[in-house]
């Protein structure tokens, strides 16, 4: 029984399933092949149609300019001023020599002709004189035609019959020429030209000269070949239907091709009366002649053929899959089923509203779950929804950062959060920096600091909730976005005016930034990085302030942000002499002068710096107590001053950490303690770094100190008590000179000799002599 459900209601499964697969995706593919089938012969004709007008045009245009260049040269080769004082010689030799000049240098120009890809041989023909040039010799017209340029003789008449009135660029008729090595009559080789001719004087009806440019046709069809496999040639016909140059061997019907221009567009693809079909395209270097091609429709139309056995192939595959993959999952589709109902049984009594017994079949039991799957998810969608404000206003700071630049992205995330906006508007960006006095920077928690911005962005939010976006774009930043009304146009001065007003509070300094205005959400983030610039000119005065551009301007301040090398020199100079008051003093006199001029908060802060950084580097040159940590803090502090007040209090402890003043020893006493030691260590090393050291001084400043202390340098006293020293014992002992310098500290006898002498006029032995006898 429950096999024979398990069977029927798989197969009824499989039906539905297979049912929707039909209508989903079997249908739209039966239509699309019958609509494959239907349009995709003309489909292709029109690409092929389109892809061959592409081709004939940049293929007509190439051969064209190729035409047109040739043309330009044959013109400037009749324009130069060999052709134009041309003229019969008298035979005097000077006219001579100059005549056999323009001869070679006509040879030298028409040697550039022949170096053109299409150009078999060009010549000038003088119509009233017997000669004719090439690039390679000139002859008389008879011997020239002989020898140089041999005519097949069935197309001498017509050949020459072009030789006579004006002509402008005149193509002849196809001429067939020999190729022979001079003077022989062995032919070499056959070529069939056409020439293009020019007369000179370009508008005489009786001109004296003829330029002929002979083509090889063989090169030309070379260049009408297509390299399509659907085109079986490429031909080159006038307006009567006549084929002046074939790439391949197909005949084109005059008439009917005359017919084809009356009745047909240029470039469009049709059935000749032979059924093949047939594209021209008008060259714009003659008006009377059309480039053809021949397309080979079994080849044009293969693609659909292929396409067509495609479609019903696809087709096939289609209905095999959509039952294959009914059957594999009407068997399995009902495992999952069977597990959530099993699964929902166990937990049915949580999901029942009521108490009781549950009846119903699995699908029921999901049905009840659903219901409470969806009643969960309202709860989670007004949950959702109370965070919308919070994503928004990070969406709008990342706009003002510049992460969103283009209207796609910006549109595109603005719809995923539901967040209105106009693409297009004028709105001006306002930047609140907020700063806390120094009084209140330690006592307020986050806490509070975060609660007090919350309530300023809802006060300035309820000055109009549809034209001003408020987020807070860092810890202590606030950004208001300014849209302007399409009706009038909203002052952002005067916006920043009632805001300035809510900003009044006894615990923080706010200084307003004013972008410049955009027309677009997507530049945003230059109007904020312009308010960010105007922040940097916000001054050390209390209270709310704006800082526009037509401010900063109108309260420029003309003063330094760093010290100058003669206010350098003075601070390290004054901490020499020991006066760290004036120190304090002078940096005193440097504010009051920023606040004078009007300096920025900014400027006056660099200037701080500068000066710490100054006192630094005194108080290291003398000490060696540097501590990167401290120094760090003092930087630190000097940036968070916010009032000039704050930052004369900031170098008052700067100036106490630095300075300190300890209680000094008596300076006599120390020196005294110095003497009395030199006078018991006279014999040792007795350095003048090392009591420098114990005083705390350099060497330069100890030196100095001694010398007011005991009357006398350090250097000169320390001799002089050694040399004291040498003659007690030259008189009173028996020791040796080399003895008696080590024992009062010279290294060697000769520097205590050396000494001795420079004190008492006399060497040690000689003051021995002396005194004893």
């Amino acid at each position: 029984m429950v096999n024979r459900f398990w069977q029927t209601y798989r197969t009824v499964l499989f039906c539905r399933l297979f049912a929707n697969y039909f209508a989903l995706i079997l249908i739209p593919v039966i239509v699309a092949a019958v609509l494959t089938n239907f349009f995709v012969v003309r489909l292709i004709e029109h690409d092929a149609e389109r892809l061959n007008n592409t081709i004939m045009q940049h293929f007509s245009e190439q051969t064209d300019d190729t035409f047109a260049s040739l043309e330009r040269d044959m013109v400037n080769m009749l324009s130069t001023a060999s052709i134009k004082n041309f003229s019969r010689t008298s035979g005097d030799p000077a006219e001579l020599t100059q005549h056999y000049e323009r001869i070679h240098s006509l040879m030298q120009q028409m040697n550039k002709l022949d170096s053109e890809h299409l150009v078999y041989k060009s010549f000038l023909y003088f119509a009233s004189e017997d000669l004719v040039i090439d690039g390679n010799t000139y002859n008389s017209k008879d011997e020239y035609f002989q020898e140089q340029y041999l005519i097949k003789d069935t197309d001498i008449p017509s050949y020459f019959a072009n030789f006579t009135g004006k002509k402008s660029m005149v193509f002849t008729k196809p001429h067939t020429v020999y190729e022979r090595p001079p003077f022989t009559r062995d032919i070499v080789s056959t070529h069939l030209n056409t020439a293009m001719l020019m007369s000179y004087p370009f508008n005489s009806a009786s001109p004296d000269v003829y330029l002929v440019v002979n083509l090889d046709l063989n090169k030309l069809r070379e260049q009408l070949g297509i390299q399509e496999k659907w085109v079986t040639d490429t031909m080159l016909v006038d307006s009567s239907g006549s084929v002046l140059i074939s790439n391949g061997s197909s005949e084109l019907q005059p008439d009917s091709f005359a017919a084809m221009l009356h009745s047909n567009q240029e470039q469009t693809l049709f059935l000749n009366p032979d059924k093949k079909a047939l594209s021209f395209t008008k060259s714009r270097f003659n008006d009377t002649w059309y480039y053809v091609s021949m397309i080979n429709l079994s080849a044009l139309m293969k693609p659909a053929s292929t396409i067509r056995t495609m479609t019903f192939v696809l087709l096939a595959i289609f209905i095999v899959v959509g039952g294959v993959v009914s059957f594999y999952l009407s068997r399995r589709l009902y495992n999952p089923i069977h597990e959530i109902k099993t699964g929902l049984e166990s937990q049915h009594k949580h999901l029942d509203d009521a108490p009781g017994s549950y009846c119903g079949n699995e699908f029921d039991k999901i049905k009840r779950f659903s219901r409470s799957l969806i009643s969960k998810n309202k709860e989670l969608i007004q949950t959702v929804s109370g965070m919308f404000p919070i994503v928004q206003e990070q969406f709008i700071a990342r706009v003002l950062f510049g992460e969103y630049r283009d209207s796609l992205s910006i549109e595109y995330y603005a719809k995923e959060i539901a967040f209105p906006y106009k693409p297009v508007s004028a709105a001006t960006v306002l930047c609140i920096d907020i700063q806390y006095y120094s009084p209140f920077a330690q006592q307020l928690s986050e806490t509070s600091k975060s609660f007090m911005l919350a309530e300023l962005k809802e006060n300035i939010r309820k000055l109009s909730p549809a034209l001003i976006w408020v987020c807070q774009t860092h810890s202590q930043q606030l950004s208001c976005v300014l849209h302007h009304e399409d009706n009038r146009l909203c002052d952002p001065t005067e916006t920043a005016d009632v805001i300035k007003m809510l900003l009044e509070h006894p615990y923080y300094k706010a200084s307003i930034g004013i972008g410049k205005t955009v027309h677009s959400v997507a530049a945003l983030h230059q109007s904020y990085n312009d308010a960010l610039s105007m922040l940097h000119y916000k001054s050390l005065h209390t209270g709310a302030e704006i800082c526009s551009e037509q401010r900063v301007w109108k309260e420029r301040s003309a003063g330094d942000s760093f010290l100058s090398s003669q206010e350098v020199n003075r601070i390290f100079n004054r901490y020499k002499a020991g006066d760290c008051k004036n120190l304090l003093q002078s940096v005193f006199d440097l504010l009051d002068a920023g606040m004078r001029s009007n300096a920025n908060a900014h400027q006056m802060k660099s200037l701080g710096t500068d000066v710490l950084n100054t006192w630094a580097r005194a108080i290291e040159s003398e000490r060696n107590d540097f501590d990167i940590s401290v120094h760090s803090e003092l930087f630190a502090a000097i940036n968070r001053c916010v009032t000039w007040e704050e930052l004369r209090q900031t170098f008052r402890e700067i100036h106490g950490v630095l300075f300190r003043t300890t209680e000094a020893p008596d300076r006599k006493q120390q020196f005294d303690e110095i003497l009395d030691y030199i006078r018991t260590h006279y014999n040792e090393e007795l350095s003048i770094e090392y009591f420098a050291e114990q005083m705390n001084m350099s060497a330069g400043h100890f030196s100095r100190m001694f010398k007011e202390e005991v009357g006398e340098k350090y250097v000169e006293y320390i001799a002089k008590y050694r040399i004291s020293k040498a003659k007690q014992f030259l008189l009173e002992t028996d020791l040796k000179i080399d003895d008696i310098a080590e024992q009062i500290g010279y290294w060697g006898r000769n520097s205590f000799i050396r000494n001795f002498r420079r004190y008492e006029g006399i060497t040690p032995a000689k003051y021995r002599t002396i005194h004893q006898s």
